[in-house]
């Protein structure tokens, strides 16, 4: 099946889940944390306005990065259950073809 099976796709949606997201939030927020902090403590220099400008971008790529994990876990998920009905939709449309087909009991 497009070289995985539904227990594969499961399971790397699994693994986005419990560890990809929350390990790559986790260390988003402590680089955040970090950059926030020391441009508090060069509060007052031109160095600061650049980290907290970073610390912006920061953000927008980590959202964006969060977000492109949650649509991979979905679509690891929807495809299974796709495949699955489509398999049961084609064994469907040949058994109705009647129980002369030669693919009758396959």
């Amino acid at each position: 099946m497009f070289g995985s099976t539904p227990a594969e796709k499961k399971a790397a949606a699994n693994a986005i889940e419990s560890e990809l997201e929350p390990n790559t939030k986790k260390a988003a927020d402590r680089a955040k944390e970090n950059t926030s902090a020391a441009a508090r403590t060069l509060d007052g220099w031109e160095t600061a306005s650049g980290l907290k400008k970073v610390t912006e971008t920061w953000d927008q790529q980590v959202n964006l990065l969060m977000g492109r994990l949650s649509t991979e876990k979905t679509s690891l998920r929807g495809a299974s259950g796709l495949f699955v009905q489509n398999d049961v939709h084609t064994g469907d449309q040949l058994r109705a073809l009647g129980p002369k087909s030669k693919l009758d009991g396959l």
